[in-house]
């Protein structure tokens, strides 16, 4: 479903991490660990083909993977209702009538985006991931601004409804899920000093 060969990436023009591989197969999730600055968005960024890497090659099905970063992606002046009704017509879904119950949406359905808090927004923007038809998630710290209750709640969508469903995912988070999947450290993957050859990704 997802193999990754011998990956560089550069931030900025500058190399931050070479000769990651790990291959994901159905039902299989893989967390990224280690420190801030480490370069967990950018190989995240680059395995989703937002940006290209300086060597290596991520192979998967073209169209296969979705990204979610720190940005909820929600329309302010948009109800709930309506902003994954758009996403889901962006992807040519249709929006699953118990997402809402999955994500604790259903009472704010019609409560526009702008009136809700950082968590509800955060709910919301995780939910678009249940109307992409996307077997492969490239999901960035997507627990911020998430209470515990909610955290369980994320967990359980991604191991219940695509994991289970023979969905795949890379998850860079500092907290536990509760999933039951292999962690990488990137920290021995961190570039050398004397590494070269990464690309401006700021002007791709």
């Amino acid at each position: 479903m997802l193999e990754v060969r011998d990956l560089s990436v550069a931030r900025g023009g500058v190399p931050i991490l070479q000769g990651v591989s790990f291959s994901l197969g159905p039902g299989e999730a893989l967390v990224l660990r280690g420190p801030n600055g480490i370069g967990k968005t950018t190989l995240l960024r680059a395995l989703a083909g937002l940006q290209p890497p300086i060597s290596g090659e991520t192979l998967m099905e073209e169209g296969a993977g979705a990204y979610a970063s720190h940005a909820d992606g929600i329309k302010a002046q948009l109800t709930v209702e309506e902003n994954l009704a758009f996403w889901a017509r962006v992807h040519g879904q249709e929006v699953p009538e118990d997402l809402y119950e999955a994500f604790d949406l259903t009472a704010l359905r019609t409560r526009h985006a702008g009136t809700l808090s950082a968590g509800q927004k955060r709910r919301t923007g995780l939910a678009r991931l249940g109307v992409t038809g996307k077997p492969v998630l490239f999901l960035d710290e997507p627990t911020v601004s998430l209470d515990r209750f909610s955290v369980t709640l994320f967990a359980d969508f991604l191991r219940d409804r695509h994991l289970a469903k023979g969905g795949a995912a890379v998850i860079a988070t500092h907290i536990d899920l509760g999933l039951e999947a292999p962690e990488m450290d990137l920290t021995p993957f961190a570039a050398s000093p004397e590494a070269s050859g990464g690309a401006d990704e700021a002007f791709l």
